[in-house]
């Protein structure tokens, strides 16, 4: 995607070789490029979240197997790094796929031949990304044309969170079909939610809209069932973090909430995302997928700039009150009209989802 006019990633290799990430923590305030060298770098990155979003994520944990291989090629070594990456996030089963994409390549080597065949692995999924994420783009946008075409008016799309091009190598997932409906000339307009409790939409999918120029304003969590209620939205695009084989989407926190308002004001509302964010051994998100908890801060602190220019931390409950903060939720798949993936658009349903990937029946 564009980046001040320049098509741009999120990650990428530079000339020395050194994979090269986006502090995600820094935005929309600073654009602050980071180094990843070692195992460590790779783990914290996903950890502390200056890379997040399901596919990235992915990518990121694949580089880093890379990177423990240079180190450690052992087999110690290596059990050791996957473990290391996995344990960072736990609900993104982009991050287990990637890290065993690189155990299946690297386990039948000998030490020495591991760390060119795990890097080779990363480059391969990182570009697979962002041509997985491009298809995703066409089927999505082929829904957007056809909504176009029955209003003959500009188009409003919600969208929740951030699963654009920051979420993924290029792109993105729910953004995708945004993008490459807006550049091919589709009138649309994008209300961005997820103010809380990261901002990721406030801070990150504003940002890049906006470096993008795709019109789109920034609205509280709350609003968009009102905007439903009063025919402002005219379809409803989410990523995944995971999605299980019968269509049960997991997404950050809030998302099903805005399904529930989407189905009850007949709103199309979408998921997507490619087939590695399926998990084909669930069949009930609600009840098996792990919703990862994150620190109190998060909710209890809002960061932002001050009127000088001074990026500042501030305290917003009272002091020593119990805080919570689950990161992600589920909505069923009885609300989620389709799934937009790299093969095309499925129905929400096990039928649907193995008819565009048969490989994965069992």
């Amino acid at each position: 995607m564009r980046l001040n006019g320049t098509p741009s990633r999120s990650l990428w290799v530079d000339q020395t070789g050194t994979v090269r990430i986006i502090d995600q923590t820094a935005l929309p305030h600073a654009y602050r490029v980071l180094a990843l060298t070692t195992l460590d770098d790779a783990a914290h990155a996903i950890r502390v979240m200056q890379v997040r979003g399901a596919p990235l994520i992915g990518v990121t944990a694949a580089y880093g197997m890379a990177l423990a291989l240079r180190d450690n090629a052992s087999d110690t070594g290596l059990e050791s790094a996957a473990q290391t990456l996995i344990a960072t996030r736990p609900t993104a089963v982009n991050l287990r796929w990637a890290v065993e994409q690189i155990l299946q390549c690297v386990r039948p080597l000998s030490p020495a031949a591991r760390f060119d065949t795990a890097w080779n692995k990363a480059t391969e999924l990182a570009e697979e990304d962002v041509a997985t994420n491009c298809a995703i783009g066409k089927h999505g946008a082929a829904l957007i044309h056809t909504r176009h075409q029955a209003k003959q008016q500009a188009l409003n799309i919600l969208t929740h969170c951030n699963a654009g091009w920051l979420a993924t190598v290029d792109w993105g997932t729910a953004l995708a079909p945004i993008y490459a409906a807006f550049d091919a000339g589709i009138p649309l307009h994008v209300w961005v939610d997820e103010t809380r409790p990261r901002n990721q939409g406030a801070s990150l999918t504003s940002w890049e809209l906006k470096q993008h120029g795709i019109p789109h304003t920034i609205i509280a969590d709350n609003t968009g069932g009102y905007l439903m209620q009063h025919g402002q939205v005219d379809m409803v695009i989410v990523g995944s973090d995971r999605t299980t084989a019968n269509g049960d989407v997991c997404n950050k926190i809030g998302t099903y909430l805005k399904a529930l308002a989407a189905f009850d004001n007949n709103v199309p509302f979408y998921a997507a995302l490619p087939c590695s964010t399926i998990d084909w051994t669930l069949t009930d998100g609600v009840k098996n997928i792990p919703i990862e908890e994150r620190g109190a801060d998060e909710v209890a602190h809002i960061s932002g700039k001050t009127a000088q220019g001074n990026i500042v931390s501030v305290q917003l409950v009272p002091d020593g009150v119990q805080v919570a903060n689950y990161a992600f939720d589920v909505t069923p798949a009885r609300l989620v009209t389709g799934i937009i993936t790299e093969r095309g658009v499925s129905p929400a349903t096990t039928a649907g989802l193995a008819a565009l990937f048969p490989e994965h029946l069992q």
